[in-house]
């Protein structure tokens, strides 16, 4: 959601989401240039004109603010988790489809970019990779608790199998990121939507995979 996307929100909620936008693109633009440890958060406020007061309003770290377009996108499921209906899918199937509609709700001018950004920093940048693990684990445990308070689990395994569920769906998101990224050109939304479901659609598969020995 952005400022211009959404004009019926009061005008005081579209400037907190330009000045939120703006830090997220200015962050990514400078990390780029100059690299993640190579700029300083009062370098990041000064380029755009805010308090570090007004910095941590937002985000609690540089890797957040670099991080920012993923981490939206997991908050936006679950925001979908909370008003999907419970009509019988499988957890994983429910979860999947949940993810697709948090990546059609992703802003539509630029996000797609950012993640790329993001990514091709976080690949060179190991304190992301370790803030993006304890950003994950988080998320996990909070789409469990909607699952466990919105869905019934049958059987003393209930829980552990809609937690199995859910790391299921984000080894495959992250599978399908991987190959999304890589790609040379087509990084749209709905490209990585696909991916995610063209990934998902073999792990039967690999659950089926023996470990033979070579010929």
């Amino acid at each position: 959601m952005t400022a211009e996307t959404s004009p019926s929100l009061p005008l005081r909620e579209r400037k907190k989401l330009r000045t939120r936008q703006a830090l997220i693109d200015t962050a990514l633009d400078l990390f780029g240039a100059h690299g993640f440890d190579g700029v300083t958060l009062d370098a990041l406020c000064e380029a755009t004109e805010v308090s570090k007061r007004t910095f941590f309003r937002y985000f609690g770290s540089k890797e957040d603010v670099a991080m920012a377009p993923t981490q939206d996108l997991w908050t936006a499921f679950l925001d979908v988790l909370e008003t999907c209906p419970a009509d019988g899918r499988r957890l994983l199937a429910l979860f999947e489809d949940a993810l697709a509609e948090a990546v059609g709700r992703m802003p539509a001018d630029g996000w797609a970019g950012r993640v790329l950004t993001s990514r091709h920093l976080a690949a060179r940048t190991p304190s992301m990779d370790a803030h993006g693990l304890a950003f994950c684990d988080r998320t996990t445990r909070s789409a469990l608790a909607v699952v466990e308070r919105r869905f019934a689990l049958p059987g003393p395994d209930g829980q552990l199998h809609a937690r199995l569920a859910l790391d299921l769906l984000v080894a495959l998101f992250h599978r399908a990121l991987d190959t999304w990224v890589a790609q040379p050109s087509g990084h749209t939304p709905e490209d990585l939507v696909h991916r995610l479901r063209t990934t998902a659609a073999e792990l039967p598969s690999a659950l089926a995979a023996t470990a033979e020995p070579h010929a």
